[in-house]
């Protein structure tokens, strides 16, 4: 099983039978239609979940619907906010809310909470567990926003991770936002989640093209023995 990076917060998890691809926004290529996503994943052979943790525009693309006409084998898993906004249809997949779950004879996904709209993803699959936190962060914005402000951010975000923590003591991956434009403290978010739960492997996401900044984070996950996926390119991938 690989961990396939796409862009931003978007990546695949492709196992022998099966690909998951989560917050599909664009593919890895230069062009719309090129990338790990077109050029393999959809005309790979077995299920194909497409995950998406809530209706941002850099998180859900509605064009992934239209990829059921080229691998009908699929299987659509939103955050309940995306019918909400009224971005798709009831029919047209299963929708989740925090506390929920779907469960096939492949994997299963329990939905978890976010800092922002919408979920994040606690996958197991082939005896792995996964994280992806969507949107969930500290988005503290403590050098632009007023301590209080900050504080309550930060008191939200570590209700949600204590949640989380509840059910969830160790991940073999995690997939974390690194985002520069929080400031000095952009990485705080990151430490809290390794200092509460332990990771295997972690993977920066949700820093567009600032690879330098998100690759910093490796000093720290070392510090908590949690080995760092350093992201180089689109399309990279690392071995699960």
């Amino acid at each position: 099983m690989r961990l396939n990076y796409i862009y931003h917060s978007g990546f695949v998890i492709e196992g022998n039978d099966f690909s998951i691809i989560i917050d599909y926004y664009k593919d890895s290529g230069a062009t719309f239609d090129s990338g790990i996503v077109h050029e393999r994943i959809l005309n790979h052979p077995g299920k194909l979940y497409v995950l998406s943790s809530h209706s941002h525009p850099d998180h859900f693309n509605p064009a992934i619907l239209k990829w059921k006409e080229k691998h009908p084998d699929i299987q659509y898993i939103f955050s309940s906010d995306i019918l909400d906004e009224k971005k798709t249809k009831l029919s047209d997949a299963v929708y989740l809310k925090k506390s929920e779950f779907y469960k096939d004879n492949i994997l299963t996904i329990k939905a978890f909470g976010s800092t922002d709209i919408g979920i994040s993803f606690a996958i197991e699959v082939e005896g792995k567990k996964i994280f992806h936190a969507g949107d969930l962060n500290n988005w503290h914005w403590n050098e632009e926003s007023s301590s209080e402000y900050a504080k309550e951010a930060e008191d939200f975000y570590l209700k949600e991770l204590d949640d989380l923590y509840q059910q969830e003591k160790y991940f073999d991956a995690v997939m974390f936002p690194i985002d520069k434009r929080l400031g000095k403290d952009y990485m705080k978010g990151a430490e809290q989640f390794l200092d509460k739960i332990k990771v295997g492997l972690f993977l920066p996401m949700h820093f567009d093209e600032n690879y330098e900044a998100a690759n910093a984070f490796e000093k720290f996950a070392l510090t908590k023995n949690t080995q760092f996926g350093k992201i180089a390119s689109r399309g990279q991938y690392f071995d699960l």
